[in-house]
């Protein structure tokens, strides 16, 4: 940030490797915050993927070479505990109490640390390898993912680690704001299941077992999935009244009026909305839904990403040089 962000002063250790635990001190950076990152000799082992990769989870941190195994390197880890808000780790349960990275470890050198630790299955939820892909697996989103009578499928990112370190940023600044220190216990597995909500809630209250659809379609909301156009896939996300209206006055559909009707029509709403798209371009598309605030979305290449095409990319400065 060029100017001093809210979080100017808090001052955070990270001892992160990979994804998780860099991408939730990144967050508090960008936000301000001073973080040290702590990387053993040789360097943190996201290093060996590649520049760009490093470089994307860890602007704006200082690093810090420390043998945490030796005792020099438990010494400075000390003196930093001391005069620090917070602790971000993520590695295996017991690397982490080895290592003194507790709260229990590392009170005795300040009480109002907040220490907060990223695993697989929580502290005291064992060793297992918990890497994103694995815990997508484990707690349900890839087998939501894919088309019927397919295999479970991936989404092609990080979303188990991104979504766990927002959510251990958020469980820090709680923590911090709360001015006890104490101990932060951030789950990758946990936090997947939680964004099962609606899901799981169906599931639970009324037996719906949750399954795949084709394209993406959405549970509830009808239509809300990709549909082929002529020129690639569209996004259309249908949310109430007011929003088919426009769409369909101007894809020439006709009927379907409420999200009752199209929910208990679902096949028909599909195949009629399917239909009317076929055949037309994206970008000829969407102006009259997008007036009345539906949500519509152009791009399926990741590759060509944001790059100022839209008066959104401009005003978010999306892609301003970094300093």
């Amino acid at each position: 940030m060029t100017a001093a962000g809210p979080l100017t002063g808090i001052r955070v250790i990270e001892v992160g490797t990979m994804l998780a635990g860099p991408y939730a001190t990144l967050l508090l950076a960008d936000l301000g915050a001073k973080v040290v990152k702590i990387e053993p000799p040789g360097g943190e082992i996201s290093r060996t993927v590649g520049e760009s990769y490093f470089a994307s989870l860890n602007r704006n941190k200082s690093g810090l070479c420390l043998d945490l195994n030796s005792e020099v390197g438990q010494h400075r880890l000390a003196e930093l505990a001391a005069d620090s808000d917070a602790l971000v780790v993520n590695l295996r349960p017991s690397s982490i109490r080895r290592l003194g990275l507790t709260y229990e470890a590392l009170r005795r050198f300040n009480v109002r640390i907040v220490c907060v630790a990223i695993t697989g299955y929580g502290l005291h939820g064992g060793d297992d390898p918990a890497f994103d892909y694995v815990i997508q697996a484990a707690a349900g989103s890839a087998a939501l993912t894919g088309e019927p009578g397919g295999p479970p499928t991936l989404p092609g990112y990080s979303s188990a680690d991104n979504s766990t370190g927002m959510c251990a940023a958020l469980g820090l600044l709680a923590a911090i704001i709360s001015g006890r220190g104490g101990q932060v216990d951030v789950s990758l597995f946990d936090v997947m299941v939680s964004q099962l909500n609606y899901h799981a809630a169906a599931y639970l209250n009324e037996g719906t077992e949750p399954q795949r659809r084709p394209h993406g379609v959405h549970p509830c909301y009808v239509p809300a999935q990709l549909f082929p156009t002529a020129d690639g896939y569209l996004g259309l996300f249908v949310t109430h009244d007011g929003f088919w209206k426009a769409f369909a006055a101007e894809a020439g559909i006709h009927g379907f009026e409420t999200m009752t009707e199209r929910a208990s029509r679902r096949a028909e709403v599909l195949t009629v909305v399917a239909s009317a798209l076929a055949d037309r371009h994206r970008r000829r598309l969407g102006a009259t839904a997008a007036a009345a605030g539906g949500a519509r979305g152009s791009r399926s290449d990741a590759a060509r990403g944001p790059r100022g095409e839209s008066p959104s990319d401009r005003a978010r400065g999306r892609n301003a040089p970094r300093r």
